[in-house]
Order: C-alpha cells, then sequence, then structure tokens
C-alpha cells in the first residue's frame, strides 16, 4: 500500500530521519516514492500506519495515496477512482496545502460531489467517518484518504514544566521522543539515560513499552525522574543515583539516549564539559550490547568528533537551534 506521511517542518531533516528509523527498527520493509520537503511517500504493508500513528514525533498526519494528478487534472482523476470500496459512511474533503495556491473550496466541492455520485454517502463536515485529503504540492496532488492524525495531546500535556517534578533546562517531549526514535529501540529493548534529569526521554521511552534505566549523581533528580515515571503509568523502570561515568550495567542496554548538561555546574558535579563527555562515552562502550547505539545531544561548541575513539562511528548528525547563544547538535553514534 502506498503511505504518505505528512510531516512536521519544524526541521529539515530529523523528521524524516525520524520515520525512516522507526520503520527499520520495527522491521518493516519498504520501498521508499518520494522523500519530499514536509512529506514521505513510501510503499509498505498495510498494517504500517498504526505503528507509526503511536510513535512518530515530528509528523502531523498518515494517509493512503489513492492517485496522482496535476492541479488541473484532479477531477478527472477522482472519476476514475473506486471510492464505494474504501469510503465507509460519511465522508468530507479537505486540500491540505504544503504548497502552491488553488481555489480549495471549489476544488472540495466538486470532489466532493463526484465521490456522492459515485458511493451515495452522505457529506458529514463537522465529524466524516472518511475524509479525503487531496494534498497540494506545487503543481500537482496527491489524492489520499487520511488514516490517521497525529494527536499533539500528549506532547502538551507532558511538557517539563506540568509535571509532577520540574526543573529548568529540561528538553521537550516531541524531541526527546524523536531521539528514542532515532536510538531505533522496539518494544522490549533496554534504554539507558545516564544523565537523566528530570526523566523526560525515559517517559517517552517508556510510553512505547521500552524499558528503561535512569540515572543521575543528583538524588532530588533521582526521586523527581521516579515520581514523573509513575505519574505517566510507566512501571518498568530503574532510576538510581550513580555518576554517568562509573556506571556498571548487567547485561548492557540496546541504547543511550541522552542529552549531557552542559558547562560548569551542579548538574556536572564542577566537571568541564569536555571531560565529562570523554569519561561518559568510555563508560557507555563498556555498557552497551553489541551493536548497541547512542543517540545523544551536545551543544554546538562541543568537538564530539574530536572526543570519540576508533570504538565509536557517527552515522547521523542534526543541527537544531535553541535560541541565539544555542544550537544543540544530536548524533547517533554507532559502536565499530
Amino acid at each position: 500500500m502506498e503511505i504518505m506521511v505528512i510531516l512536521s517542518q519544524e526541521h529539515p531533516e530529523l523528521p524524516s530521519a525520524e520515520l525512516k528509523s522507526v520503520l527499520r527498527s520495527e522491521g518493516i520493509e519498504f520501498s521508499l516514492i518520494e522523500d519530499g520537503r514536509g512529506y514521505v511517500i513510501l510503499d509498505a504493508p498495510s498494517s504500517t500506519w498504526k505503528i507509526l500513528k503511536g510513535r512518530l514525533a515530528y509528523a502531523h498526519e498518515i494517509c493512503r495515496v489513492m492517485g496522482y494528478s496535476t492541479t488541473g487534472g484532479i477531477e478527472g482523476t477522482a472519476e476514475k477512482i473506486d471510492w464505494k470500496s474504501h469510503i465507509k459512511g460519511s465522508f468530507a474533503v479537505r486540500i491540505k496545502k504544503l504548497r502552491g495556491e488553488v481555489d480549495a473550496r471549489e476544488l472540495e466541492r466538486g470532489l466532493g460531489a463526484i465521490i456522492k455520485n459515485k458511493t451515495g454517502a452522505r457529506v458529514d463536515l463537522e465529524n466524516p467517518w472518511t475524509l479525503v485529503r487531496p494534498v497540494l504540492i506545487d503543481d500537482r496532488f496527491i489524492l489520499t484518504l487520511r488514516l490517521a492524525e497525529i494527536s499533539k495531546d500528549h506532547f502538551n500535556k507532558a511538557r517539563p514544566h506540568r509535571r509532577p517534578f520540574f526543573y529548568p533546562g529540561s528538553m521537550s517531549p516531541k524531541l526527546a521522543r524523536c531521539m528514542v526514535n532515532l536510538a531505533g529501540v522496539r518494544s522490549g529493548d533496554r534504554l539507558l539515560d545516564p544523565f537523566c534529569g528530570t526523566g523526560g526521554i525515559l517517559i517517552e521511552a517508556g510510553l512505547m513499552d521500552v524499558r528503561v534505566m535512569g540515572a543521575d549523581i543528583d538524588w532530588r533528580m533521582v526521586e523527581g525522574t521516579r515520581k514523573n515515571l509513575q505519574h505517566y503509568g510507566i512501571t518498568d523502570f530503574e532510576v538510581i543515583r550513580s555518576d554517568a561515568r562509573d556506571l556498571r550495567l548487567e547485561g548492557g542496554v540496546d541504547a543511550i539516549v541522552t542529552d549531557p548538561p552542559y558547562g560548569i555546574s551542579a548538574s556536572t558535579a564542577g566537571e568541564r564539559s569536555e571531560k565529562l563527555y570523554r569519561e561518559f562515552l568510555n563508560s557507555a562502550y563498556s555498557n552497551l550490547k553489541e551493536d548497541g547505539v547512542i543517540c545523544m545531544a551536545a551543544p554546538h561548541y562541543i568537538d564530539l568528533e574530536g572526543l570519540i575513539d576508533d570504538r565509536f562511528t557517527v552515522r547521523e548528525k542534526y543541527s537544531m537551534r535553541m535560541h541565539r547563544s544555542l544550537t544543540r547538535i544530536i548524533r547517533v553514534i554507532e559502536t565499530v
């Protein structure tokens, strides 16, 4: 089945990278048809959308592709589609403009009339059972049916200041979810955040049925993370007080996802970032299973490549500007 994922445009690369990582980690066979600005079209099993709906952070909608047309030929394309096999109950037509301009209202009326004539289905503009979603990209349409809308409720409710335990400087739940996905974990895998802070990364991983373990040098963070995980109904977790540089885990972990503290502060126990990162990477190697992955954020002024030895290789690297004085660099690092 051809599936179109309408992506967030908050970042030029992360949304597409996150999507592909989830597909690979879930073992979904797919072929890429188009990888464009703000969308991806792929050929994948029909059940794929259900998995993507529950995991993606930087996506808006998942749709089934019904046809392709020029802007002027969309009604002719719609006439050729067997809508009766796909539309159950009521329907509505709503055009999504990624790029380009058309008279959306006029086209929606015309397409609605064609579909109603072919199916006898009732039009319901308020709460349709099926949403016909023509997507405009420059001078063409991708004619689709919406399978799922990615809810943003969780990301709003899980903002750091809305958790039972809050501490300034916590990562947004959306970026935390994306980093967990970039690490390529799946249900049942074991994930470690050795600088867990208030537990944002662990929350996102735990909600995807990943077994999570956190550590922090500050007891306040350890206790606060436990409280936050329990608040979101996550039960399969372990959070301990430990220095990330001296952590030794029995059995190892499939992935380490983390956002180490920046600069010299109480959270780094007075250590400079470069020394802290170097010693953390040494500890991380001993705690990762074979083929384990690290996904970590670091400020732009840290030359992480200069700290990484020949036991690791940087597979992916993304820049995310946070504000005038800070750009986060997200790296996916593999063991060699």
